[in-house]
């Protein structure tokens, strides 16, 4: 290594998103004396705030883009380092950041998140949603959008379709359903019509303060992040910022330029097939490809249902994958099948004195029965705070036992204006054909399913205000045979708490 090192700290994180941010946190409060680095490419960091544990598993916490500076206030401890990383040196526990500075640790966390899976680099007419800047680009060209084609079917593209006004909205879904990732085809029919109504006003703005990067001078470069398509004003490489949080799309206004309220048309079990411009589409000798007068959309987009629509642009929102890239170069990392770094249940990975958490990573170790990852805010939460509490224990030489949060998968969002918590096997992952599903369902307010497996429950999907969570949880949690109560469970003039208190 030709650089030598500025300065070695104890502990070292790698990402302002919400994974390395709770896990510096933990570790400052845990070894106060500790000298600690945060490196992160953006100006601002997310923190959780309005943190609540709303039962033994269940939490509710807002998301909030705040100056690093903030976290420093905090934690005289900490040091952050507004660079990308561009090598991890693992042999002399060192890295390099983008602007040639080189710092050691003792212990590592990676927290570098994950990057849109875009459907295809390089298009100035595909925009891939991850972070609060692309959102910021979606909303200036949302303004002059007519109609646009979202592709993906989770949390964001339910979000995303759901937010826009003005401008007519082509869905395509690779399910049978919409929501796939978070809900079966009777919640999604549930939530449908609320595509259809009128939104409701929104009772209250948005609490949150917003903090935006400012827009460049004129001639200055700008980076735009992860979706490497607005180009033309790009300095160099992209930094990816981090992800987007629940509300992402409050205190931005997602309107088109059309009158209309709202127009969704879902496209189910269909891929893109292929994107081209409308040259490109004239070229094109196969007639069959001919939509409605052509060249009047900068952009078509062919699904493999064999439909092809025009549109303004095409909003990439299928999901993550594990943003590893600086780190595996000349270090030995064993990688899941998904691409992510392998962390054992300390969320340690296999090199030594390095750890991973949040979407960068893959849980290796044997889940319980009623816990799967799912790359959600709540999980990149959960194992940053672990990862800051092994990191802790490994260097007082103190015991660990996985925290209680890996038990039961839960997680609480909202979707379409409506609460939505999901527990445990919502959707029957991995449960085999002998899994039986009682479901109960009120008309625009309510939809209660629970899924059960040999009497017991080992999932729910919540929809509406129920009030079910914590009963439910316990019921999952003490795997009570329920098989006497039979249908009676969701009966709703029995009052459930009753029965198990």
């Amino acid at each position: 290594m030709a650089h030598k090192v500025e300065k070695t700290f104890k502990f070292v994180i790698v990402g302002g998103g919400i994974a390395g941010v709770t896990c510096v946190e933990q570790l400052s409060s845990q070894i106060p004396s500790a000298e600690v680095a945060l490196i992160t490419a953006g100006p601002h960091i997310k923190a959780v705030t309005n943190y609540k544990q709303v039962s033994k598993v269940l939490e509710e916490f807002d998301v909030e883009e705040r100056p690093s500076s903030v976290l420093e206030e905090k934690f005289p401890n900490l040091m952050v380092i507004h660079s990308a990383v561009k090598s991890l040196h693992t042999q002399s526990h060192s890295v390099e950041t983008a602007d040639g500075r080189v710092f050691g640790y003792e212990k590592l966390c990676i927290c570098s998140g994950g990057r849109p899976k875009l459907l295809t680099q390089e298009n100035p007419y595909v925009l891939g949603i991850r972070d609060t800047d692309s959102a910021q680009e979606l909303q200036k060209r949302l303004s002059k959008a007519k109609r646009i084609v979202v592709v993906g079917n989770g949390g964001i593209a339910l979000e995303l379709v759901y937010e826009v006004e003005g401008c007519e909205v082509i869905w395509a879904v690779k399910d049978k359903a919409i929501g796939n990732t978070f809900f079966d085809a009777g919640a999604a029919q549930f939530l449908i019509p609320s595509l259809e109504a009128d939104k409701p006003e929104r009772a209250a703005p948005c609490k949150r303060p917003r903090y935006t990067t400012e827009e460049p001078a004129a001639g200055a470069s700008q980076t735009f992040t992860a979706d490497r398509n607005s180009r033309g004003r790009n300095s160099g490489p992209t930094e990816p910022g981090s992800a987007l949080g629940p509300d992402w799309h409050e205190g931005i206004a997602l309107r088109g330029a059309e009158q209309l309220y709202r127009r969704v048309s879902v496209e189910y079990q269909c891929e893109v097939e292929k994107i081209f411009t409308s040259e490109e589409l004239l070229d094109s000798q196969q007639q069959t490809l001919r939509p409605e007068n052509v060249g009047s959309w900068p952009v078509y987009i062919q699904l493999t249902n064999g439909k092809t629509f025009g549109c303004e642009f095409v909003v990439s929102a299928t999901g993550v994958v594990p943003n590893t890239e600086p780190f595996l170069h000349g270090n030995n990392f064993a990688l899941a099948d998904d691409g992510g770094l392998r962390v054992d249940d300390h969320m340690m990975t296999s090199e030594l004195d390095v750890y991973a958490a949040g979407d960068v990573c893959t849980a290796c170790w044997e889940h319980s029965p009623l816990w799967q990852q799912m790359r959600l805010w709540t999980q990149a939460r959960q194992m940053g705070w672990y990862a800051g509490r092994c990191m802790a224990a490994h260097v007082l030489s103190e015991p660990i036992e996985l925290d209680f949060c890996f038990e039961l998968f839960s997680h609480i969002t909202k979707f379409f204006n409506y609460k939505v918590v999901l527990l445990g096997k919502f959707n029957g992952q991995g449960l085999g054909p002998d899994h039986e599903l009682l479901v109960r369902c009120t008309k625009g307010r309510e939809y209660v399913k629970v899924v059960l497996s040999g009497g017991r429950m080992v999932g729910v999907v919540l929809i509406g205000e129920t009030d079910l969570e914590e009963t439910f949880e316990n019921l999952i949690l003490n795997q009570m045979d329920l098989t006497p109560y039979g249908e009676e469970l969701l009966n709703p003039n029995i009052d459930i708490e009753d029965y198990f208190d």
